[in-house]
């Protein structure tokens, strides 16, 4: 399974990005599917996910309220939806998926997951 992530690019603080990853198969149906983040000389952090049975949705507390996620069935595709972009949110953003369902505590966790993918460049200028 190969997760494709799209989307990252070089925005003003205040300014909105939106970040696509599309699953090869269909792997995550009974799963969940998400994003982390790793600034520069820093340890990779959880982000988001969403459970793709029930579309429950997690955000760790430094995007909450700003950032969305989402899911396109059909598509086999979540997207996060950033907002109210800061300087501090300049990362590289990668995103994750889990076969199978896992309790809501395990999320944060990156070896929670077991596909990853190539990463895409996010940059907030201020």
């Amino acid at each position: 399974v190969q997760l494709q992530a799209s989307g990252g690019g070089l925005v003003q603080a205040g300014g909105s990005l939106r970040l696509s990853c599309a699953a090869s198969e269909r792997t995550f149906s009974s799963g969940h599917m998400g994003w982390f983040r790793q600034a520069p000389g820093k340890e990779r952090k959880f982000v988001a996910v969403i459970s793709w049975g029930n579309g429950a949705t997690y955000f760790s507390e430094s995007v909450k309220g700003r950032f969305t996620i989402s899911r396109d069935n059909a598509k086999n595709t979540i997207y996060l939806q950033m907002n109210s972009l800061k300087p501090e949110d300049t990362a590289v953003y990668y995103c994750v998926g889990r076969a199978r369902r896992t309790v809501l505590s395990a999320l944060r966790d990156t070896t929670t997951y077991d596909y990853w993918g190539q990463g895409t460049q996010v940059t907030v200028s201020s």
